[in-house]
């Protein structure tokens, strides 16, 4: 397992991974894409104005307890200002994660990933600024999605450590802890 590196004549961030690494991040982005368009926006907007610029977004803090913590509530005092803010940004806000995730994708598919992944291929990816970048956010919206579901808290190391290795949790850890060496070697070499 190799992590992000710095091209030294193009200094883009290049990493090889293997078809099942590159198969399981384009699993994981396309999860996220799911999850983004699972909940559909019921519209809101009574006024004309409104209506014509499309502020149909929900107002309320999603169900699901991964997109409550993608979208935490910008004003947890005051739910008439927190659902304003909510109608008017989350929306974007989804679309923006989506992309990054469907980034991720094909940027791994335009580097050669193919359908069925096959034993003793890999995948070499290389990133200009910009597309490192989205990935970083990517691999953030990735993580939180895998912390949230799995309860992971601050501290919880020894947790984690105690569970047996063929456990189904410390299995799923083990990705939220390899996603997070992905992006730290990723904000390395971007650096």
């Amino acid at each position: 397992m190799s992590g992000f590196r710095r091209h030294r004549r193009s200094g883009a961030a290049v990493a090889t991974f293997t078809v099942h690494e590159a198969d399981l991040l384009r699993s994981l982005a396309g999860q996220i894409i799911e999850l983004l368009r699972s909940e559909e926006a019921t519209p809101q907007a009574e006024d004309p104005l409104e209506r014509m610029l499309d502020f149909s977004g929900p107002t309320t803090v999603p169900d699901d307890p991964v997109l409550a913590r993608l979208f935490p509530s910008a004003y947890p005092d005051d739910e008439e200002a927190a659902g304003d803010f909510r109608r008017y940004t989350e929306a974007t806000l989804r679309n923006g994660k989506a992309a990054s995730a469907a980034t991720v994708i094909d940027s791994l598919e335009d580097a050669g990933l193919p359908a069925e992944p096959e034993d003793g291929v890999f995948i070499d990816v290389e990133l200009d600024p910009p597309t490192a970048m989205t990935w970083m956010r990517a691999f953030t919206d990735m993580r939180l999605a895998i912390a949230t579901r799995l309860g992971v808290e601050e501290g919880d190391e020894e947790r984690w450590a105690a569970l047996p290795e063929d456990d189904p949790q410390a299995q799923v850890h083990d990705i939220y802890e390899w996603l997070g060496f992905l992006q730290e070697t990723l904000v390395r070499s971007a650096a």
